[in-house]
């Protein structure tokens, strides 16, 4: 697993289901729904790779603002922190935002 994943990396798993386990009988998938990249910044350390991930979970199960382990079959496990941005007829939505340098 690279140590950074990039929004180009992320852009071929839309549509894809991400799991996150809670022990060993209850998983949530989020659907990776969206890919937004912003314009790299440049400091002087180098440039500053933005972008954000937008997934859709069930409409039954509220993940809260935290850490969650992710698992995704072409792109293995991560940590990504999650912040709820919304509900509609689809299920919560929640984003991830990614900054680092290059």
């Amino acid at each position: 697993m690279p140590d950074n994943f990039t929004a180009e990396d992320f852009t071929q798993q839309l549509q894809t289901k991400f799991r996150i386990r809670f022990g060993d009988e209850r998983v949530v998938e989020l659907e990776l729904e969206e890919v937004t990249a912003f314009p790299p910044l440049t400091d002087s350390r180098g440039e500053v790779e933005r972008f954000s991930l937008y997934f859709y979970g069930p409409s039954d199960t509220y993940l809260p603002q935290m850490i969650y382990h992710l698992e995704h079959e072409r792109m293995g496990e991560m940590d990504i922190f999650l912040v709820p941005v919304g509900r509609d007829e689809r299920g919560f939505r929640y984003e991830a935002v990614f900054s680092f340098f290059k």
